[in-house]
This record gives C-alpha cells, sequence and structure tokens, in this order.
C-alpha cells in the first residue's frame, strides 16, 4: 500500500486569538473578533481583525525585530509544536508558505516618507541613493530591510525547523494558503518527503488595508457573508500552519487526511471575480477530480465568502453549478475573523480538519438575512453533523481560485508494519531518468537583460562581454499592442514582453509559472508615496491591484485567455528555481508558461535586495519558456534537479548527489553557468571551489551575474542564454575565458549560489 498525506499537527493565531481550541470555541459560540485598528494611526475608522494577545516584540537575530507577519507565524508554530505527539526536534523535508504582505509593515514604519517622496514625477532620483540614506536616522539602510521579503517568512521557519529541502513560498494574493497547500501536496507525492509543513501568514499593513479602501470593497460594519445587504469585507491578519505527514496508515493523532487540491485562473478581470463563478468552479472540480469524489462526497464546503457582493455572489453561482440543488452545509468564517489574506484559506483549512475531528461545523457569522440570488442557504447556527468529507475554498485577486479536500480519518486504525517514522530527504531523488523531475521540452525561450531582449541581449554580449544594466523599455515593449499595456508598470511589462517573444505564434498556454523576487516595486512604491503625500487619506486603487505579486501573471492570464493553473513564487535569488520546481510539480500536460522578472526601481531595490545594494548600476530582467512535459523532437530540455535552503558543510554534497554525482556531472555537461549574489560572493566562491574540487571539473564555468548583472530573477535569464548556447552547441568566445566554447554536444549545468542552492539542467 502507497503512503497516504495526512495534517498531523496544526497551528493558529486570529483575531479572536491564539490555538486551535480557542478558534474552534469561539466558532461554536458565534463570537466575532472584529474591533477597532491599534496597530498603526487608524484614519479610515474601519473595523478589522486584529490580532490583540500577541506579545510585544523582542531583539532577536542580531538586535533586528522580527516584522508581524514573521510573529504571527512564530505564534503558530509555537502552537502548533504544542501537540504532545510531536518529537521535540521535530524536523520538516520541505516548507511551502503562502503570503502577500511579508515584511511590509515594518517597512511602511521604517520609510515614513523619507525615500518614498525622493523620486520626481519623470520617476528619477532626486539625488543619489547615498545622499537619501545619508540624510536619513541610521535605522533606513538596506540591512534593517532584510525582512521585508514575503520568502522570509517561509525561510525563518525551515531554519528553526532544520529544513534542507525546497523552501518555497507562494503569493497569488488571497488564495496563498490554499494555493500552497496544493504545491506541498505535489511534493509529498511526487518527491517522496515524509514530512512538510505548509500554511500561510499575513499581517495587517497600510497598503492592504487602504488599498481594499480604495477599491471601495471595505464594510464599514463588519463582514457580512453571503447577506442580502452585505457591503463589503473586513480586513485581518493572523497565521495558520499545518504539518503534512505521509504514512501507510493513519496516524492515531492525524487530524485530517489530504485527499486533493485544484488551482484554476478566470482570465476575467485582474480584481472582479468571473461573475458566473467558472474560475471557482473550475478548481472545486480540480480538487474534487485530484482526490477521486464525485460532488455528492462532499459533507461541507468551507466558503471564502468575504462579504462583499461580487464575490459572494460569483461563489454562489460556482457552489450551484458544480452541486446543483443538492448543495451541502456550507458557511464562511470571515464574519468571525475577518479575511486575512494568504492566511485565510490556510486558517480556514486548519478549521476544517477541527471539524472533521470534532464533528462541528461553524455558522456563516455576520449573516442576518441571506440573499436568495446566491441560489443556497449557508448555515445559520454552529451544530455538530457528522462530517466525512470536507471542501475549502481561497479565490484571489487576479482571478487566482484554489480549492481543497480533506477527509476525515477513521479512528483505531492500526499503524502498518515498518512504517518507522520519518527519513529526510533533502534533495529531489534523481536514482533514474524516469524519476521526478520530470523533463520540460523548452518549445521556446526568451530573455530581457539590461543588453535588451534575446537578440540584443546576444549581441551585447559578443560585443562588450557582458548586458547588465536596466532593460531598455523599447525592448521589453517590442511586439506588445501599446493599448494593452499602457495601464502597466515595469514588471507587468516586463511579462507581458517575455510571454510574447517566448509564445509567438504558438498555441496558447495552459498554465502560468511566475516568479519574482522583489514583486512590482514600481506600483507598491507610488501607492506608498500617494498615501505618505495625502497625509494617510488618499491612494491609487490601480497601483493597489498591480503591487500584488501575482499581478504580472494575472496578466498573461488575460491576455492569452489562460484558465489552468496560475502559481506565484516568490523566493529571493531562487525565484525562478522555485517557478520552475513548481512547473514540474503541477504543470499540465500542454504547453504552458514559466518565467521569472525582476524590475529595478531606483530606492526600493537597493534597499531590499542586498546583492543590489552592493552593485555598481542597477540591473534588471527575467526569463521565459514555453514548455511542454515530455520529450518533443528537437526541442531542448530543462529540469530542476536541487532546490535546497541548506548552507551546512554538505550542502554541496548533496546538490552534487541530487545531479547524479561526478560521473554524470563530467559526461552530461560542456559548461557550468554558476550565479553568485554579490553580498554572497565569498561565500559563493568557496561553494563553487568545492564543486569544482569534488567534481574534477575543468571545463568552462562562467559567473553569470557578472555580465548579466545582479537581480533577482538572473538566474531565468542565464537559463534562457543557456538554451540558446546549448541549442547553438557552444559558448560566446568573450564567456569562455580562454577555454574551448564548444560544448561537444553536451548540456549545461546552470548553479545558483545564494542563500538558497539549486541546480538546474539544460540539455540539447
Amino acid at each position: 500500500m502507497g503512503s497516504r498525506i495526512f495534517i498531523t499537527a496544526a497551528g493558529v493565531v486570529s483575531a479572536v486569538g491564539e490555538g486551535l481550541d480557542r478558534l474552534t470555541a469561539s466558532l461554536f459560540a458565534g463570537e466575532s473578533g472584529i474591533g477597532p485598528l491599534s496597530v498603526f494611526p487608524d484614519v479610515l475608522g474601519l473595523p478589522v481583525g486584529e490580532v490583540r494577545t500577541m506579545k510585544e516584540p523582542e531583539n532577536d537575530q542580531g538586535g533586528a525585530v522580527f516584522p508581524r507577519t514573521h510573529r504571527l507565524a512564530l505564534t503558530a508554530l509555537g502552537e502548533l509544536r504544542k501537540n504532545p505527539n510531536l518529537p521535540p526536534n521535530l524536523t520538516v523535508d520541505a516548507v511551502v508558505i503562502g503570503g502577500t504582505t511579508g515584511g511590509m509593515l515594518s517597512t511602511e514604519s521604517l520609510l515614513g516618507g523619507r525615500s518614498l517622496l525622493s523620486l520626481n514625477s519623470a520617476g528619477d532620483v532626486s539625488g543619489s541613493f547615498a545622499k537619501i540614506l545619508e540624510e536619513a536616522p541610521d535605522e533606513i539602510n538596506a540591512a534593517a530591510f532584510r525582512f521585508h521579503g514575503v520568502h522570509t517568512v517561509s525561510e525563518m521557519l525551515a531554519e528553526l525547523l532544520g529544513c534542507r529541502g525546497p523552501v518555497l513560498s507562494v503569493s497569488t494574493a488571497c488564495s496563498s494558503g490554499i494555493g500552497a497547500f496544493a504545491l506541498a501536496l505535489a511534493m509529498m507525492r511526487r518527491m517522496g518527503f515524509r514530512r512538510v509543513l505548509t500554511g500561510g501568514a499575513d499581517s495587517l499593513c497600510r497598503l492592504t488595508c487602504h488599498g481594499f479602501h480604495s477599491l471601495r470593497l471595505v464594510s464599514s460594519k463588519g463582514a457580512r457573508p453571503f447577506d442580502a445587504h452585505r457591503d463589503g469585507m473586513s480586513v485581518s491578519e493572523g497565521a495558520g500552519l499545518f504539518l503534512l505527514e505521509a504514512a501507510r496508515s493513519v496516524p492515531d493523532h492525524a487530524l485530517a487526511e489530504c485527499l486533493g487540491a485544484g488551482l484554476s485562473c478566470d482570465a476575467h478581470h485582474p480584481t472582479a471575480p468571473h461573475p458566473e463563478g467558472a474560475g471557482a468552479a473550475a478548481a472545486m472540480k480540480a480538487a474534487l477530480n485530484d482526490a477521486g469524489l464525485s460532488p455528492e462526497a462532499v459533507d461541507y464546503i468551507s466558503l471564502h465568502g468575504t462579504g462583499t457582493r461580487d464575490n459572494d455572489l460569483s461563489e454562489g453561482r460556482a457552489v450551484t453549478a458544480l452541486f446543483g440543488r443538492k448543495t451541502p452545509k456550507a458557511s464562511s468564517i470571515k464574519g468571525s475573523l475577518g479575511h486575512s489574506l494568504a492566511a485565510a484559506g490556510a486558517i480556514e483549512a486548519v478549521v476544517s480538519a477541527a471539524c472533521l475531528r470534532e464533528g462541528f461545523l461553524p455558522a456563516n457569522t455576520g449573516m442576518n438575512s441571506p440573499d436568495p440570488e446566491i441560489g443556497f442557504s449557508p448555515l445559520t447556527i454552529p451544530g455538530r453533523f457528522p462530517v466525512k468529507t470536507i471542501l475549502s475554498n481561497a479565490l484571489g485577486f487576479g482571478g487566482n481560485n484554489a480549492a481543497m479536500v480533506l477527509g476525515a480519518v477513521p479512528a483505531g486504525e492500526p499503524p502498518a508494519d515498518g512504517d518507522k517514522g520519518p527519513r529526510s530527504i533533502s534533495a529531489l531523488p534523481q536514482t533514474d531518468q524516469s524519476s521526478f523531475p520530470p523533463t520540460l521540452s523548452v518549445l521556446a525561450a526568451a530573455c530581457l537583460t539590461g543588453g535588451g531582449d534575446l537578440a540584443e541581449t546576444l549581441s551585447a554580449l559578443e560585443r562588450e562581454g557582458h548586458c547588465s544594466g536596466v532593460c531598455p523599455e523599447k525592448s521589453l515593449l517590442r511586439g506588445l499592442d501599446i493599448r494593452t499595456v499602457r495601464r502597466a508598470k515595469r514588471l507587468t511589462r516586463m511579462a507581458l514582453g517575455l510571454a510574447a517573444a517566448a509564445v509567438g505564434t504558438a498555441e496558447k498556454p495552459s498554465a502560468v509559472f511566475w516568479g519574482t523576487g522583489w514583486g512590482s516595486l514600481s506600483e507598491t512604491h507610488d501607492f506608498l508615496a500617494r498615501l505618505e503625500e495625502s497625509g494617510n487619506r488618499f491612494s491609487s486603487p490601480s497601483d493597489f491591484i498591480g503591487s500584488v505579486h501575482n499581478a504580472p501573471a494575472s496578466a498573461l492570464a488575460l491576455e492569452y485567455g489562460i484558465t489552468g493553473p496560475n502559481l506565484t513564487v516568490t523566493g529571493g535569488d531562487a525565484s525562478f528555481e522555485q517557478a520552475l520546481l513548481s512547473a514540474a510539480l503541477l504543470g499540465p500536460d500542454a504547453p504552458f508558461l514559466t518565467l521569472a522578472a525582476d524590475e529595478a526601481h531606483p530606492v526600493f531595490t537597493p534597499l531590499f535586495d542586498p546583492a543590489a545594494a552592493m552593485a555598481e548600476t542597477l540591473a534588471d530582467g527575467g526569463g521565459a519558456f514555453l514548455v511542454h512535459r515530455g520529450s518533443v523532437p528537437g526541442a531542448p530540455g530543462i529540469r530542476p534537479l536541487f532546490v535546497s535552503c541548506g548552507s551546512d558543510e554538505m550542502a554541496v554534497n548533496r546538490m552534487i548527489g541530487a545531479v547524479g554525482g561526478q560521473d554524470v556531472i563530467l559526461d552530461r555537461y560542456g559548461a557550468v553557468l554558476a550565479g553568485i549574489p554579490a553580498h554572497q560572493r565569498t561565500e559563493g566562491m568557496i561553494r563553487l571551489s568545492v564543486f569544482l574540487k569534488e567534481t574534477g571539473w575543468k571545463r568552462p564555468v562562467v559567473d553569470y551575474r557578472r555580465f548579466t548583472g545582479d537581480f533577482a530573477s538572473a538566474s531565468a535569464a542565464a537559463a534562457a542564454l543557456g538554451v540558446f548556447f546549448v541549442q547553438a552547441g557552444s559558448l560566446p568566445a568573450s564567456l569562455a575565458n580562454d577555454a574551448d566554447p564548444d560544448l561537444g554536444g553536451k548540456g549545461i549545468l546552470l548553479l545558483n549560489f545564494s542563500e538558497s542552492m539549486a541546480a538546474i539542467d539544460i540539455i540539447p
């Protein structure tokens, strides 16, 4: 019998307090945690779901204070670790966390308008960046922002749990928590992992509170999901974490069994849901298909239900379309907790697991008069019911939809013989060519660098030996209809330009896997600057819409009508590798897009990206790939061989083993492209030296950040160039460092020596 996957422990913190027992008791009593805002000065007077029980921060990590999102995640982890059935030295094989805000609240406080307002109307820096920092208080420096990135939450949790495997951060707006679950579930099924931590965490911040208010989506009275008189959502915060564990039989402490997950995209509008709920219905159907269940098997639906008119109506129509008149019991708990963005789906998954174990269902708090247009009536009072299967929804900005299916665990099933407990796996199994990861055939590849598009970049390499700098606007707009991108800012334009070059005249892609280290910096800057200039009273709705990390992926879905999986990951300097791994795990059996990019912003990039802060000039760019599972005649192949957050002394050896060992490396590859970020140069060079020594490598080694410049998605641009080099059969002479540039019919091994380590296989 193969392994099944269970939730064996969970931790949660929400607007009603800390711990699962407190949360379920509150829901059963019909209590609400919605109240006044105190996290930062409130000028809107709108109720929120604030966590009021969390202790004040203490200095840690060398005197720094973790941002609020991180502390929410730490609180949830502390609750999870209270489970007496867990070993005291709990370790996990991977961490996958959903998030949207990261350290934004701390960033807003640190900036306080000083650097935000340093751009003039033309977008140029008024004065040097060094002068901006010189005039700012001591705490305004790049080191103070090291926890800004969304990915730093998952990295913090991974470090605490001794994780040496993949550490991924999913950022698909409000569906991030269940999107992270879908990715974690695929990891366990396909990569052989035994334990994976997943969930979501987000804190309140000015960006989200004022952003949703600017869209007129926030209620002044508190959220009333599915009520006929509902008038908006309540923005909130929290964290939900759960431990997934593989076992051949039911662990006696299991909360629920993980049966399936599904992803989809509306491809309808950047914020408004599909009016008939087509995307939500597709995600639910995909989750049920993944679980091998029919709609009739569902006993309860944990609804997304935010309290906005369009969202609730769309979800109601989706449920009715899928279940007809036999709609199971259903409710949304956002009337009690508010909408905690990426944490919402994770918290609701934890509640669903508790419902399965305890046999109770929460009411749809806040609903007094059910909306007849919804098509069914959510639960009006909590109660105890026999529940075996729960479907949970999370629907996000950009039309990103996710659904998951959990099942009750039968009591009293004995453990299987030989089930001895966890084994640690920190690299992707690579014992034979048929195992995971699959080779993705590259139908087309494109890149953007300081040199321009692919052709311009190759010309710059031949002419000057580098292509670093900020990509010219004309290059990233090439092939685009200016009417399509007139409202889009730099990062979304980069994504659309890359996709246009990669897709060309091919059939439309079936899915999107997008990676970005820092997201849409231009929109984030402009939103916060306008907010600051107006005394926190006015903000830009369009900039808020564009500020989410998944905005470029949503734009791609709209441009090409892509309704399949649409996943955004953000992992700092390993964002492309995370996107490629996600694509290998969840990509459909039809051509799809995998891409990553990062923009250069004169204020935010040096603050957030430590490598860029050390660089002589700013750089940006990215790479895109139209890929297909399996072999396509004449097409080169690409696959992720190793993605690890481990930085211990054996990390390089684990990477070598994952690639196949010395003999495979020497036989398979004609060149190595190695990426070493500027702030990691000393450690990165040591790791590269270990790799060269252990493998006996004598062929060309190209330090690709020396010619691309330092930006988070540099590996995506390098991979696209690597595909071209493999097809051409040689490196440009300017990059070969006096070695023979001929690849001899072999492939290229792309290595990343950042805080995370990664290896990508590119073959003819």
